[in-house]
Order: C-alpha cells, then structure tokens, then sequence
C-alpha cells in the first residue's frame, strides 16, 4: 500500500494588516506535524491485528476549492483616463475600492471590476484593496494579467481575529471568515485610506463608481441604500424581540434595513468610534443565545441600523440570487439601476454554466471574462 498525503501549513509572522509583499518574505512551508503521527496510527492497525481480514483502505481525493483548478481569464482592454480627470497622484482623486478574494467567487470579482473601470470617467484613478485568507500566487497572477494596468494591493486577514465569535447560519457561505472581514477594515487598511466602498463579490455595477464614493456621509460612519419597508424583525429571533434588554438597543432610533454588501465606509470614523469592537459584542452575544440567523450582517445592523446615511437605491439592486434557501429568480425592481446585487443563494456564473440561467443572469454575462464563457467581449 502507498500512501500518497502530503499536508502543509503556511506560518505567517504578520498581524491583520500585513499585504502580500509582506507575506511574500515572511511564509515560510513546512511539512505538518501532524503527519507521522497519522501514519503511526494506520501502522498500529496492521501491526496489532494481523489476523483481521475485513479492513480495506481507501485513499481518495477529496476536491476542495484550490488554486489548480482556476478558470482561465481573457486579458481585459485597457481602460484609461478621460482628459476631464483630475491628477491621479493627487490622493484625493482617488476612489478605494475594498473586495475580497474567494476562490469560489473570483469569477464574480473579475466581472465587477470589469464593470467599473468600463463603466467610471477616470479608471485608473480607481485603487482596489482585495482582501484574503491565505497566500494564493495564482490567483494574484491571475489579476495582473487579466488587467494588467490595475491599481490594486492585497491584504492578508487574520481569521483567528474572529475564531469563536462566529455562529452557524442559514447558508454556509456566510459562516466563512472572509465575509466578516469588512468589520475590521479599520485594522487591514493603511492609515491614509480614509474612505473605501466595500463591495461584494457578486455585483456588476453600470454607472460611475465614482458618483456613489462621493456621496455626502454628513458626518455618518455608514453610507448605503436603505430599506425601511422590509420587514426588520425577520433578521431577528423571537428571542432577541422578547427580551427588552437586548431589543432595547434600538431605543431612540429608527433601524431599517441595509445590505453590507455595498457601503461607503469612513474608516477614520469607525476607528475612533471602536465600531470593530461594538460589533464583536454582539457576536459573542450570539453565541450565547441565538438572537439572528443571518452571518455577518445582524450585527453590524444592531450597530448601525437607523444610524447610517442613505443613498439612492439605485446603487443596490439587490436579491438577484433570489432567497437564502433556493436561490429562485427574480425580476429587477422598478426604477433607475446603478448597481446590480446578485445577493442570495444564486450566482449568474453558476446559473448560467449549469445552462438554467435566470433572464437576470444574462446581464452579468457580458462582463464575464472566464475563458470558458461562450460570452465573447467585445473590445
């Protein structure tokens, strides 16, 4: 019998806020500790029961999301500055975008920003920060040659930061680390980006990204659509309504909904105003007593609901991966649209690849830069 498992860990001497150059110099690989143990163990077996004849070993694969298996991306045109822009090295042209990089997203993420340099006057005045869990040469490679020109830093997020505050969820895309990392932009970002727009993964946006960065927040932490004819006890359990100490926050303020999928945050403000830490307090809450069912977003609501300054809705159609549950089509809402939120269960690059596409889906379709995509863009 061969056994062929070899494991790996990278040990990171970096704290939240450490980029990727840092990472470059600092990971270093070595084989798991935990290996030979793995092998003593299987070797006992053989040695103590010599005789037993009805064990069989199975060594298989088991396919995880990885680096090996990344679509290949068409090169994206280069898109530049109008003659109306302002003087990029001036830093406040700049417009900071923050993402994450998920391997089960970067599909999504490509197509976004697509949309943006396609979409804004002064593209290369816009500055993407990515965030990510793990050191990924390829998919770095992977943007810089699928946009080449792309003013973009990657920034490593500790996910021990948030080991023991995370609770299960509907949907366990939501339970990963990564979508808690925009509670703590304020440590992962340098200290000159004083405003960013968070953006998820799953959105195509079709105007100036520019227009909604300089929205006036008046003085606010939070800049986002909001939605006060949602249903705001649906995000939490009967629970939390039942108990006046826990409901009570919202004492003295109007909470509506918002989606943290899209939202212009003023970092110096949530610095100083220890936001980050507001927030962890409701998580460790939740995990004693189960007061909401949906990821990261109940709490930064609990923070922030009723308190942030409201944008046109236009820069969030959101739902268009339909529920948390099936992830069924839905139509576009009425009105202008800016931003398109593939929020929910269903996301276009797999609706489409499963060849059951929703009518909505195929407006994400021109932006996909996947090899694979039978989409050709136009350049």
């Amino acid at each position: 019998m061969i056994f062929c498992i070899q494991i790996f860990h990278i040990t990171f001497l970096a704290s939240s806020s450490t980029t990727i150059s840092d990472i470059d110099r600092m990971a270093s690989w070595s084989s798991s500790p935990h290996f030979p143990l793995l092998l003593l163990g299987l070797l006992s077996l053989l040695l103590f029961y010599p005789s037993v004849t009805g064990i069989r070993f199975v060594v298989s694969t088991i396919q995880l999301p990885s680096e090996e298996n990344l679509p290949a991306y068409r090169e994206a045109p280069a898109y530049r500055n109008s003659d109306s822009c302002a003087l990029q090295q001036d830093s406040k042209n700049i417009v900071h975008i923050v993402m994450t990089l998920d391997l089960n997203y970067i599909r999504g993420t490509m197509a976004a920003v697509l949309s943006m340099l396609q979409h804004t006057t002064c593209p290369e005045n816009l500055s993407f920060h990515f965030l990510c869990l793990h050191y990924q040469p390829k998919i770095f490679s992977t943007i810089k040659s699928t946009f080449p020109y792309l003013n973009f830093n990657v920034y490593y997020f500790d996910s021990t930061r948030v080991q023991g505050k995370i609770s299960k969820s509907i949907r366990q895309a939501l339970d990963q680390p990564l979508n808690y990392a925009r509670i703590y932009l304020s440590e992962i970002l340098p200290q000159n980006v004083k405003r960013v727009i968070y953006l998820d993964s799953d959105i195509i946006v079709v105007d100036d990204i520019a227009k909604l960065y300089e929205v006036d927040m008046e003085d606010k932490v939070v800049a986002a659509p909001e939605y006060c004819h949602a249903n705001f006890t649906y995000y939490f359990t009967d629970d939390f309504w039942a108990d006046p100490n826990l409901s009570g926050t919202f004492k003295g303020r109007t909470p509506c909904y918002f989606n943290t999928g899209v939202m212009v945050v003023d970092v110096d403000r949530w610095r100083t105003g220890r936001y980050t830490e507001k927030v962890e307090e409701w998580m460790l809450i939740q995990k004693q007593k189960r007061i909401y069912q949906l990821g990261s977003l109940p709490p930064i609501l609990l923070v922030l609901a009723g308190e942030i300054k409201a944008v046109d809705h236009r820069w969030n159609q959101h739902g268009l991966g339909g529920d948390n549950y099936k992830g069924k089509c839905r139509a576009l809402h009425p009105g202008p649209i800016s931003l398109l939120h593939w929020s929910g269960k269903g996301k276009p690059w797999l609706r489409l690849d499963s060849g059951k596409p929703c009518t909505i889906d195929h407006l994400w379709a021109p932006y996909d830069l996947s090899r694979s995509s039978r989409v050709a863009l136009e350049e």
